[in-house]
């Protein structure tokens, strides 16, 4: 096995008026990240100033870098992307803010697609205020898949307990029956499958495939989806050798804990598998967009206006986020050894008679 490389994770601030700093700095402030990787944070000296001020740590501090080269490997570093008439307004959702959040994301993104840095981790956005001429998406995962060419892109929330992915992501509820085809629910289980091989390092995985109606359309009943789509999505998955099984009534798969007995869960919609996954993981999920050629994460919360300077926030999710982003790094790293020096295939006697 190759020797572990040093990996440069850079952070965005996310929304400079959301909690984005404060859970940043707090996590940075504890040494043991600096003994994986070395952050850097895409911001404001200012801006990171202001908020560590706030939360009255005074024996934590940035290392001022102009470019990735001059990181130093033993500190948290922060390269300004603002100018300093930045204006912070805690708590508050302006313009400001959301374009300072772009282009936070923008000059990391630059980064990232030129190996200067190896991994992303993004803070917190808006995702009304990000919104302009540069910014027309629902959120960071189409946002990157379009810089990435991730026509794969699939947000996975991850924990210790659950992984779960979704069908249908940032639409609207009116709009969601309409993309449950065979065609996607079966796109979205071959890239968990993938991810769970790939970047989590499981054999041959177990994936649980959820129902769009109640009681899981009760035969067509009260919905065709599950027999016209989403069944047959799981029945062509199988034909591939892809261990997917369903269509599970979403109610009684959490409520009874049957998904303990899978490596992850395929939700049709947004809210039904977030709603769950955010009541049993709140401070410990992860937000991780599967499918595409490098690895961002953030944690599983937004901007959080209402607890900006309370010194409340909890930078759990955030830290995990940081973790998960260098151990999928180094479990990509791992598989491409693994396929590159196969073990040698030995034939039983059966084989070399035919």
């Amino acid at each position: 096995m190759s020797p572990k490389k040093e990996l440069k994770v850079g952070i965005t601030q996310g929304d400079i008026n959301g909690i984005g700093y404060e859970i940043i700095i707090k996590s940075l402030a504890d040494n043991k990240i600096n003994e994986i990787c070395t952050p850097i944070v895409y911001g404001s000296s200012k801006v990171a100033a202001f908020y560590r001020k706030n939360i009255e740590l005074e024996n934590f501090s940035f290392h001022q870098i102009r470019s990735v080269n001059e990181a130093n490997t033993k500190r948290s570093n922060l390269i300004n992307v603002l100018n300093d008439d930045v204006k912070v307004e805690p708590g508050k959702m302006t313009p400001g803010g959301g374009e300072a959040a772009f282009i936070s994301l923008k000059k990391a993104v630059e980064d990232l697609k030129n190996k200067q840095i190896d991994v992303l981790v993004t803070a917190p956005i808006n995702k009304n205020n990000i919104q302009s001429d540069n910014f027309r998406f629902p959120g960071h995962t189409e946002y990157l898949a379009s810089m990435f060419e991730g026509e794969n892109a699939l947000m996975l929330m991850v924990s210790d307990i659950m992984k779960i992915g979704v069908v249908a992501g940032h639409v609207p509820l009116q709009k969601v029956a309409g993309l449950i085809t065979t065609e996607n629910v079966l796109k979205k289980i071959k890239i968990i499958n993938k991810s769970l091989m790939v970047d989590f390092g499981i054999d041959k995985p177990r994936i649980a495939v959820l129902s769009l109606n109640p009681h899981a359309g009760d035969g067509g009943l009260l919905g065709k989806e599950e027999v016209e789509q989403i069944i047959p999505a799981i029945r062509k998955a199988r034909e591939e050798k892809i261990l997917a099984f369903g269509a599970y009534a979403a109610d009684g798969f959490f409520g009874s804990g049957t998904f303990k007995k899978f490596d992850a869960v395929l939700a049709m919609y947004h809210d039904q598998g977030l709603v769950p996954f955010k009541a049993l993981n709140f401070d410990q999920g992860v937000n991780y967009t599967a499918g595409l050629s490098v690895v961002r994460t953030s944690p599983a919360h937004g901007t959080a206006y209402e607890l900006v300077g309370k010194n409340t926030a909890s930078e759990t999710s955030f830290r995990q986020a940081i973790y998960l982003a260098c151990d999928i790094y180094r479990k990509r790293e791992e598989y491409k050894e693994l396929i590159s020096n196969p073990l040698p295939k030995f034939l039983t006697n059966e084989e070399k008679d035919n």
